[in-house]
């Protein structure tokens, strides 16, 4: 006569039934990822949009090569220019160069929008995403032609001339510097994503 099997059941019941929650973490992470893709893309759209808007209405309203018209006295003022190059009219004879450098600038920051867990940088990325396009856009699809096309500025500070993209983007490079300052990443704080590599 064989001997009872005293082996100790094992609790095969599913998660739910035993009340632990399903996902956890996971769907938190998911949940956090969702919600910084849609601001990112979402601002990068609301950027892209006022830019040529703006950019619109300054061909409308100013004369390319006329006198300046003031908007906050001589310090910032209005004045129509086509620029080829970057900023400063810095390589205005690269402007191939600078399309391809800005596509690529696209892309990247395409490939790690996936992976934003903080609001902070979903701000900051949407913001140059939206810049980024802006301007990429002039340099496709205006005169004199693909992928050589000048970039409609209007804003006159003094020392240069931009436009609204010029203004997300700047504004972007600072934010991302005061992250990075603080120990701030796309994925969250360094010591914390660290912590949970080591885990």
């Amino acid at each position: 006569m064989s001997e009872p099997d005293e082996t100790p059941e094992t609790d095969t019941a599913p998660a739910v039934e035993r009340g632990e929650p399903r996902g956890g973490a996971d769907d938190r992470r998911t949940g956090t990822r969702g919600r910084t893709l849609a601001v990112l893309l979402g601002l990068a759209a609301l950027v892209l949009v006022a830019d040529q808007l703006t950019k619109i209405w300054a061909e409308s309203a100013l004369v390319a090569g006329g006198a300046a018209e003031p908007l906050l006295g001589e310090l910032v003022q209005l004045r129509l220019v086509y620029n080829p190059g970057a900023a400063l009219s810095i390589a205005s004879g690269m402007t191939w160069v600078l399309t391809l450098l800005s596509a690529v600038v696209v892309v990247i920051i395409l490939v790690t929008a996936r992976r934003v867990r903080t609001m902070s940088w979903a701000v900051a990325l949407g913001m140059v995403l939206g810049g980024a396009v802006g301007n990429l856009l002039d340099r496709l699809f205006r005169d004199p032609g693909f992928p050589t096309g000048h970039v409609v500025d209007f804003i006159d500070y003094g020392p240069f001339v931009g436009n609204v993209a010029d203004i997300a983007i700047v504004g972007a490079a600072v934010l991302i510097t005061v992250l990075a300052f603080v120990g701030v990443g796309p994925e969250g704080r360094t010591d914390e994503t660290d912590e949970e590599a080591d885990a």
